[in-house]
């Protein structure tokens, strides 16, 4: 599977992602103290419906486009909507912010960000998108190396988000390796780590992987617009295995996967949320 970003923008996909992610940054954000923020893959930052990659495609139509002019979202959906209307004030949906721009809207002057792109141009465009901003950094270089290059982090706190392209086969193992990175060298990092929803068989042993992980507790969350097993689409759903999920994510995911489920759905949608691993009784 290739997932080049600009080609996908603002899909079905991405809903979840940024939804969750904008959930993620607000529950942290009810403590005073601040957090890091690191984005393993992170793309350009913000993207352009209607250029030339994201045009190729349209996928943003079957995704943001379909809650673009919704009333009554659901309350914690306001941050992820917000964002993307600050990006175009002019009520006309053409920008949409990758990770990287939702984190940085979104986190208060005291958190810092930390954001790697392997790709050389991808890298500079993100570069542009960022400059100004004193508490991000750009960093150019790979991107599985981002936990133990970074971790642990002076703020003690962090949020990581791990989204690569897809583009090779063992990068579902990859991303349970920077799983265990992340948390051997920082336990309490919350860890989001996107993947998609095609093949099953790949992805039993994913779950495999994370729930022998060693973190302390991971939430599954799922989005699915087709059949899990729909072999006639290239991306049925997507995912997210949250590590050290903060409090209140559980109950918000709940209330919203559902709706979106619902309003997404290309031919038979669906849910998931469940814990591949339970936080530990004392």
């Amino acid at each position: 599977m290739n997932y080049r970003h600009a080609f996908h923008a603002g899909n079905h996909a991405d809903v979840l992602k940024h939804f969750t992610l904008a959930r993620l940054i607000a529950l942290l954000s009810r403590k005073e103290a601040p957090f890091a923020y690191l984005d393993s893959h992170a793309g350009v930052g913000l993207y352009d419906l209607l250029g030339d990659q994201a045009s190729r495609t349209d996928e943003w139509r079957e995704g943001i486009g379909r809650l673009w002019d919704l009333p009554d979202l659901p309350a914690p959906m306001t941050d992820y909507l917000k964002v993307i209307r600050e990006l175009n004030p002019d009520g006309s949906l053409r920008y949409y912010p990758g990770s990287p721009e939702v984190a940085r809207r979104l986190t208060r002057p005291q958190d810092r960000l930390q954001l790697n792109e392997k790709h050389p141009e991808d890298g500079l465009l993100l570069k542009d998108n960022m400059a100004g901003d004193r508490r991000v950094a750009v960093h150019l270089g790979e991107g599985w190396h981002l936990a133990r290059a970074l971790l642990p982090v002076a703020e003690k706190r962090a949020l990581m988000l791990i989204d690569p392209p897809f583009e090779k086969a063992d990068e579902l193992e990859r991303c349970v390796t920077a799983l265990k990175e992340a948390i051997g060298r920082m336990r309490q990092t919350v860890v989001a780590i996107w993947y998609p929803i095609k093949d099953q068989r790949q992805l039993k042993r994913f779950y495999q992987g994370l729930q022998a992980s060693g973190a302390p507790k991971m939430l599954r969350v799922e989005l699915r617009v087709h059949a899990a097993d729909n072999a006639d689409s290239g991306l049925n759903g997507s995912g997210l295995a949250i590590a050290n999920p903060p409090w209140g994510i559980e109950d918000e995911l709940r209330q919203v996967l559902p709706w979106l489920a619902e309003r997404l759905a290309q031919s038979k949608g669906g849910w998931q949320l469940d814990w591949l691993i339970e936080d530990a009784k004392p």
